[in-house]
């Protein structure tokens, strides 16, 4: 492996490190919002949770890729440019929005509780789409961050 791509899988190792804990809590956070949630034990609740995790990080991961793809540059991340990052934004944002009609429609995965604010047309929940806003950028700044100083 040359160094590139050494450096290329350590900073995919701590983006996707950095973005499991932090969606994790976030989903631990939300899961009062969700109906589905609300009869299950708390084993159950975690593994839930530990699952929409891990789908959190492959749309990170995809959108990492959007923002690669856009920026022609697969350590975009530790020198984001405008292109790169509304590429990652847009990507995860429009993942986000696809997974969560699917999963509350006709997959029936899931449901939102009454707590739960949603779009007007899109009916897509406020909170998961704050996630999408919120977390990754934290996750990009925390692996930019470990990645300089590791």
């Amino acid at each position: 492996m040359s160094t590139r791509e050494l450096q290329l899988a350590a900073v995919l190792a701590a983006f996707a490190g950095f973005s499991f804990l932090l969606h994790f809590v976030w989903e631990m956070l939300q899961s009062p919002l969700y109906s589905s949630l609300r009869d299950a034990s708390h084993p159950e609740a975690v593994w839930m949770c530990t699952r929409a995790t891990v789908g959190d990080v492959a749309t990170g991961l995809a959108a990492y890729a959007s923002g690669a793809l856009a920026q022609r540059d697969r350590l975009w991340i530790l020198h984001p440019r405008a292109r790169g990052w509304l590429a990652y934004l847009l990507a995860g944002l429009a993942i986000t929005v696809v997974f969560e009609a699917l999963g509350t429609g006709p997959l029936r995965r899931w449901t939102y509780g009454p707590q739960m604010l949603t779009l007007p047309i899109l009916g897509t929940g406020l909170s998961p789409l704050l996630q999408w806003l919120l977390i990754p950028p934290l996750a990009v700044w925390l692996t930019r961050r470990h990645s300089r100083n590791g």
